[in-house]
Parts: C-alpha cells; structure tokens; sequence
C-alpha cells in the first residue's frame, strides 16, 4: 500500500500583530486530518497557555496568546 503524502495546499502568510492580543496563523492540508506539528525555528511548540493549536479537517490553526515581538 502507498502512502499519500500530505501536502500544503495553502501556506500560512506572514501576519502582523499587535503586542498583547491574540494571532491566529492557518494552513490548509490535502488531507483531512493529517497530523500537523508547529515549530518555531528548531522548536517544536506545545499546547499550553501560549499556544493552542487547533485542526479541523484540512484547516490546520496555531493561535498565539499575548503576542510578543519574540514571537515573529
């Protein structure tokens, strides 16, 4: 059996933020539900108070709380 290879069919676009409020960042896969992991450089990020991560079905979300300039 062959795997499919999930591909971006929709890249994440720079965003500009405002220090303090909330960023949403969204990709979208080829396949529905395909297992996505968001970096930051070599960092891989994890759910927490700062970052929430949310998918549905092709949509791929990362959401920044409280936004920093550390954060671009």
């Amino acid at each position: 059996v062959l795997a499919v290879p999930v591909l971006i069919k929709q890249a994440l676009e720079n965003t500009e933020m405002e220090e303090g409020k909330s960023v949403s960042l969204r990709c979208e896969l080829s396949k529905a539900d395909a297992a996505v992991v968001w970096k930051k450089g070599e960092a891989t990020l994890q759910a927490s108070a700062k970052y929430e991560m949310k998918q549905k079905g092709t949509v791929a979300e990362l959401v920044i709380h409280n936004a920093e300039p550390e954060d671009a």
